[in-house]
């Protein structure tokens, strides 16, 4: 229960400095319903399924970072017969993206998703307009993220070939028609 009382703390704080609850849900790796019920402070039905993920022990040294990137290239190598660019999704895939396109090679990225409307590239780094396309994130859950970044690279006239996370809490395997793959898959039971 401290553990709860905690990220109910964290999300009433992000909450306090502008986050919306998709960003908080997203700051605190689990889903929006999650974030919703940390935010009436525990008063609503609290939401079945739903997995808290911590990434701190992997995300505080990059030398860690790079051993995960490994294994995700090796999944992109096994998976993809040609890409040009890894996308990687704001905020938690862009790290892993970073090394992944470094590793294999390629161009970079970055998808900044909105909840209200389509989703954005950033104008800094490359285009995916006729290209082979990995999208990269740490989480995917309902898969919106993922389908929002697939039309987004549609849209520019790009292929996506490949949708990879670090873990996987859906059954299925693919999202909008395009590969899903994972270190892990997550189910509750």
């Amino acid at each position: 229960m401290k553990e709860i009382e905690s990220l109910i703390k964290k999300a009433l704080k992000y909450k306090e400095s502008g986050l919306t609850e998709h960003e908080i849900a997203d700051e605190l790796n689990v889903s929006k319903e999650t974030a919703s019920w940390f935010l009436s402070k525990g008063k609503n039905k609290k939401p079945s399924g739903d997995l808290k993920i911590g990434w701190r022990s992997v995300g505080v040294y990059p030398s860690r970072m790079g051993f995960i990137s490994d294994a995700l290239c090796d999944i992109i190598l096994e998976e993809c017969e040609e890409i040009s660019t890894v996308v990687g999704i704001a905020l938690n895939g862009i790290p892993y993206a970073t090394f992944v396109a470094d590793k294999l090679g390629v161009e970079m990225a970055i998808f900044r998703p909105y909840y209200q409307k389509s989703g954005v590239f950033s104008s800094n780094y490359a285009s995916v307009k006729g290209k082979n396309v990995v999208i990269l994130d740490d989480v995917v859950g309902t898969g919106v993220t993922f389908k929002s970044a697939i039309k987004a690279i549609k849209a520019e006239k790009g292929k996506p070939v490949l949708c990879l996370a670090m873990l996987n809490k859906r059954a299925q395997n693919s999202i909008d028609g395009v590969p899903l793959r994972a270190l892990i898959r997550a189910r509750v039971i």
